[in-house]
């Protein structure tokens, strides 16, 4: 079973935990990353693109000119997609993204993103994170004092008041609780920050 060690706010060693081979010593499973992060930046899209099509640009109820006799090509309407200010084909329309993923697959894809976080020592624990006052310099002191000064996501298991304002102004690091959090955002940060009611939701959670 994986073992790391448990900090405090002052980056002072607790003492060592034991993760759960379940859900933190997995070998990742690529395809199913793969998979799930697809679907979920799928669902980040909000499918409100819209086009006119010839029937919905206003105008071009007369024929331009006669069928035959002109010399011209035959034309039905000024507003077909070949003349300027017409309707457009093939654009896009509205319309969902959303991509289907069955539970079981999203489960393991953040087992397989946590224990990836875990293999390459991403993973850093702390006992709590709780601050007295609403202060961005105290949040940036606590990163430093825990080896955590790339991009960073912080998982909490509440998120409150003091904490989310103090790190609100910081462009590299996110901090949500731990329901809200997804396979694309534990990758796409460099470090993962968790307290250990977050490790004991996950191993409830994902068992």
């Amino acid at each position: 079973m994986p073992t790391i060690a448990l900090l405090n706010q002052a980056g002072k060693k607790v003492k060592d935990i034991t993760l759960s081979e379940e859900i933190f010593g997995i070998e990742p499973n690529q395809q199913v990353i793969y998979d799930v992060v697809n679907a979920q930046r799928a669902a980040m899209r909000q499918g409100t693109h819209d086009v006119k099509t010839r029937t919905e640009v206003s105008g071009g109820g007369r024929k331009p000119w006669r069928q035959k006799g002109t010399g011209r090509a035959r034309q039905g309407s000024i507003r077909a997609p070949q003349w300027r200010g017409g309707g457009q084909a093939f654009g896009p329309t509205p319309r969902k993204y959303d991509v289907k993923v069955n539970k079981k697959v999203r489960q393991l894809g953040l087992k397989s993103a946590l224990s990836y976080k875990v293999l390459n020592e991403k993973l850093v624990a702390v006992d709590a994170i709780k601050f007295d006052q609403i202060k961005t310099k105290d949040f940036v002191e606590f990163l430093n004092n825990i080896n955590a000064n790339a991009k960073t996501l912080v998982l909490v298991n509440e998120l409150d008041a003091n904490t989310a304002l103090s790190a609100r102004n910081l462009q590299t690091v996110f901090v949500c609780p731990v329901e809200h959090a997804s396979v694309y955002d534990i990758l796409v940060y460099d470090k993962l920050v968790v307290t250990s009611d977050v490790i004991s939701y996950f191993e409830e959670a994902l068992k």
